[in-house]
């Protein structure tokens, strides 16, 4: 793959940075255009016709999929927009089918945690200080990551041990003589495999556990076969060191067949007997791409995404936190994404997630009660240990400020952050470790009145947090602060001022309101210059979600995708700083991003990312039209049968027409066809003759096709049309 990556991919970062690929594009786009388009008002230097609905399918949705655009033109672009602001009018049937098979993201995160526990319930639970379930599936689940967490244990005291003993002179010999160490720890609780799931069997110590079970070829394969309920059940009552073993012995394809035929529940249990921490984050990254890949309501999925990006809460920052992340997509941002702002911001401020990521439920006001018995305390026993959070934290209070609201140029001043941080003092969680809410604690509260902005706001508890919020949603700083972030998002990197301003006066006038907001973005000219068309580069998420529905693949398997995004550099809920991801060209458009970008698409064509499947070859009858130097011309229909195969040019043009809404540039189409035909070789395609007559075996003309189209279609959704939108 080195001649395609030194080649195509400098191509690709040049038209991505060079605006004139666009111009080409877009001729080529108004150039191929078969199709009557609804007439527009004519507007010097507007969009019109299907380059307004492409533009507004690649701008308000992840992407266009095939038939979007003639239900768009059926529809009126106007009439889809007013729809795609009202998401609850919109049938989403097949979204809630794909939904089902994620059951655990409908639970409340105190369930979350009961049932898929964190690290840190487990090692209550192993200290003896949480209760561990008596029976059944769950029994296993923490009794498998009990086990594991005490080995690993086990594992860092030895190495200290170790340590210890070779740096006072002790040779690593004496140590290997050792019989064996003794654990600080609670007792592990051990199953045994004779008997039933659903009796709890704790072992007195962790000398019971049996020796791990090996597992041959015939063992796993006897369990794989098991009907559904008996082969969780069988996983289920194994001790740890034997679930462990059944699991290296699994080969690829038994791997995928251990889960055949269960039901989603079923398919948890399983996952969770492996690691439960990670059912949680999986699913919950698995679940929002479901939602950007399937959704109908596709406003409402992009404006989740904006949200979630905007109010940023990293997925690692606690073992608490991706418990949490599901209901905070789940409650605060998907419901409100085009609500009014105002409830929002509130719906952010009392989210746990919220409040554990800035550090809020730390804080303490220097006065309070709280604070005053702290001092008493550590005066009465200064040697002791201080488990209480102590003094004002002020992460939350600035971020609100700098990235919530008003901006970094908003007007504020340190003053005033310090000022913020006494009003939300007393803003909480409830035994975050548990899973509990949002709590306002009087006796962290500071007492007094504060002054924000120059306005007094007077003691009043919890109260007081939500005049500040108000005053903050309502100032025509913040007004403008989301109006130009939305603009950049949806219009340009760098929007025009006069857009802006015709959004901030919008969101004053209807009191924040979102909808409102994006309708005068949307009728505004701005939008549809055509300077405007293709002029975004996609971000990471976009591209691989536009990507899939384009080809319209089927996944059953959503870990691949989210395994590209990491690669990519924007992993699901992966931002670590308040700011969250960026969303201009400069961030995403590197050589090495673009060749990780283009080997997704080479690989995803090529369906070889497992559990992910496509088709891009056409149906046997149809008709192509290939163009060489006398100009176009149709070939005879395409059939493997009689070895009667398109030529690339032919299929690329038909790939083309499918997958590049709106087309590709002719310096982009001459670099697909010339990277075609140097990697065909790699792949092992027999190219048919020019004439297309000759006589082919039929099946290794099938053959032919599929990985002729397979190689086109990854160069196509790798190309620097399909990169932008």
């Amino acid at each position: 793959m080195e001649p395609f990556r030194a080649t195509l991919s400098l191509l690709l970062c040049y038209s991505l940075l060079s605006p004139s690929s666009v111009a080409e594009a877009q001729t080529a786009a108004r150039a191929s255009s078969a199709q009557p388009s609804v007439r527009q008002p004519y507007q010097p230097g507007q969009l019109r016709g299907d380059e307004r609905i492409l533009h507004a399918l690649n701008r308000f949705t992840f992407g266009p999929r095939p038939g979007d655009l003639d239900t768009v033109r059926a529809m009126g672009i106007d009439k889809w927009f007013a729809r795609q602001l009202h998401p609850e009018t919109i049938d989403n049937t097949g979204l809630e089918a794909r939904l089902a098979q994620f059951p655990a993201m409908q639970w409340s995160t105190r369930d979350l945690l009961y049932r898929l526990p964190s690290n840190a319930v487990l090692r209550q639970a192993a200290q003896g200080k949480a209760p561990i379930p008596e029976a059944g599936a769950l029994h296993a689940i923490y009794v498998n990551e009990i086990a594991r967490y005490e080995d690993r244990q086990k594992q860092k005291e030895q190495k200290k041990q170790q340590e210890s003993k070779l740096a006072s002179g002790q040779t690593m010999a004496s140590s290997d003589r050792e019989d064996g160490l003794n654990s600080q720890s609670a007792p592990r609780p051990v199953r045994n495999a004779q008997t039933d799931s659903n009796e709890s069997n704790i072992a007195p110590s962790p000398s019971t556990t049996p020796d791990p079970q090996p597992f041959n070829e015939a063992d796993t394969a006897r369990i794989v076969a098991l009907a559904p309920p008996q082969r969780v059940a069988t996983l289920a009552t194994m001790p740890q060191a034997d679930f462990d073993s059944f699991q290296k012995s699994l080969k690829g394809p038994q791997r995928a067949a251990l889960l055949v035929g269960l039901n989603p529940a079923q398919k948890e249990v399983v996952a969770a007997l492996k690691g439960p921490q990670r059912v949680v984050s999986e699913e919950l990254a698995a679940e929002r791409l479901t939602r950007d890949i399937d959704s109908n309501a596709q406003l409402q999925e992009v404006m989740t995404d904006f949200w979630l990006n905007h109010f940023n809460v990293y997925l690692h920052k606690n073992d608490e936190t991706p418990y949490y992340l599901v209901s905070y997509e789940r409650d605060v941002i998907r419901p409100r994404a085009l609500g009014k702002f105002e409830d929002l911001l509130e719906a952010t401020a009392h989210s746990p997630a919220m409040m554990l990521y800035l550090d809020n439920s730390s804080s303490i006001g220097p006065d309070s009660p709280a604070a005053e018995k702290a001092k008493i305390a550590a005066a009465r026993r200064p040697d002791a240990k201080k488990t209480a959070p102590q003094g004002l934290n002020e992460n939350y209070a600035r971020e609100l400020m700098e990235l919530h609201t008003l901006g970094v140029n908003g007007g504020y001043t340190q003053a005033d952050v310090t000022q913020v941080a006494r009003v939300l003092t007393g803003w909480t969680v409830d035994q975050p470790q548990r899973g509990g809410d949002f709590k306002f604690d009087e006796s962290r509260h500071e007492p007094g009145a504060k002054k924000v902005l120059g306005k007094k706001i007077k003691e009043h508890g919890e109260q007081e947090g939500r005049e500040l919020l108000h005053m903050l949603a309502t100032r025509p700083a913040t007004a403008r602060f989301i109006s130009k972030k939305l603009a950049i998002r949806f219009v340009a990197d760098d929007p025009p001022q006069a857009l802006i301003d015709r959004m901030a006066k919008s969101y004053l006038a209807h009191d924040g309101d979102i909808a409102e907001v994006l309708q005068t973005l949307f009728h505004s000219p701005e939008s549809w210059s055509h300077d405007t068309y293709r002029a975004k580069v996609k971000t990471p998420i976009e591209f691989i979600a536009s990507a899939i529905r384009a080809s319209g693949a089927n996944i059953d398997n959503m870990q691949p995708l989210v395994n590209a995004l990491r690669d990519m550099g924007m992993p699901v809920y992966g931002a670590v700083p308040p700011t969250g991801y960026k969303w201009d060209a400069s961030n995403w458009v590197s050589t090495g991003a673009l060749v990780n970008r283009m080997n997704f698409a080479l690989n995803f064509a090529a369906n070889r990312l497992p559990g992910v499947s496509s088709a891009f070859t056409a149906p046997s009858q149809s008709t192509f039209t290939v163009e060489d130097g006398s100009g176009p011309r149709s070939a005879a229909p395409a059939t493997a049968t009689t070895g009667n195969l398109p030529t690339p040019e032919a299929e690329e043009l038909r790939l083309e027409s499918e997958l590049v809404a709106g087309g590709i540039s002719v310096p982009t189409r001459s670099a697909v066809l010339d990277q075609f035909h140097q990697q065909s070789l790699t792949v092992q395609i027999q190219l048919p003759p020019r004439t297309m007559q000759a006589s082919v075996n039929p099946v290794q003309a099938a053959k032919n096709l599929e990985k002729q189209d397979q190689l086109l279609a990854g160069l196509l959704l790798g190309s620097p049309e399909f990169q932008r939108r």
